[in-house]
């Protein structure tokens, strides 16, 4: 489902990025690990589609990112890829559910109520739909984010440093939810993070140095 081979990134600085080869297929779980700097949310964009100019192939099932052009690959990912940046970067002036609804509306998909309603309520929203997300804890922020990022039945999931600034307890409530939502739909996930705690949650591990 997601093959990386020979990847290499370059900074407008000049310094360049080299990712080691790695596939994952569909419905596998993986850690994607290393060091502040060593370039984890850098390939997270990569794979996502966000950042363009690298060398080297992403393929996504059957699909070489670069062959895709601006529009193709932003539907492509809309479709196919939910993303959880470490930051929630949720609209302030819209609702839960508006949020939610995001994530269908760029990707060109009607938008089902129905259905954001449902992974809310998987996530422990229901109840919160008409709520503004500034009368929302941080925890449930996250969650909200988390609805986005899969209320599509993406292929794939990547999860940038999702519990990084969590206790113990909420670290282990969201990366449950992480895996069942992946393991439900059938989905590949990757996270990445620095969080030692996750080490043992996910089995395969992809180190960058």
């Amino acid at each position: 489902m997601v093959t990386v081979k020979q990847l290499q990134y370059s900074y407008r600085s000049g310094h360049i990025l080299s990712f080691p080869s790695f596939s994952l297929q569909k419905g596998e779980h993986g850690l994607l690990l290393g060091e502040s700097g060593s370039g984890k949310t850098t390939l997270l964009h990569l794979l996502g589609g966000l950042l363009k100019g690298y060398s080297g192939n992403i393929q996504i099932d059957t699909t070489e990112l670069r062959t895709l052009s601006e529009s193709k690959l932003d539907t492509f990912r809309g479709k196919n890829i939910g993303f959880i940046f470490q930051k929630n970067h949720l609209i302030s002036a819209l609702t839960v559910e508006e949020n939610v609804g995001m994530a269908p509306f760029l990707a060109g998909i009607a938008v089902d109520e129905k259905k954001t309603k449902h992974v809310l309520a998987e996530l422990g929203l229901a109840g919160k739909e008409k709520t503004s997300v500034t009368q929302i804890s941080q925890g449930q922020a996250q969650r909200v984010a988390i609805a986005r990022a899969v209320v599509n039945n993406p292929r794939v999931i990547l999860a940038d440093e999702p519990t990084s600034a969590l206790d113990d307890k909420n670290c282990d409530r969201v990366i449950r939810l992480l895996l069942d939502l992946a393991s439900k739909h059938d989905s590949t996930l990757l996270v990445a993070t620095h969080d030692q705690r996750l080490k043992d949650k996910i089995s395969r591990h992809i180190l960058l140095t």
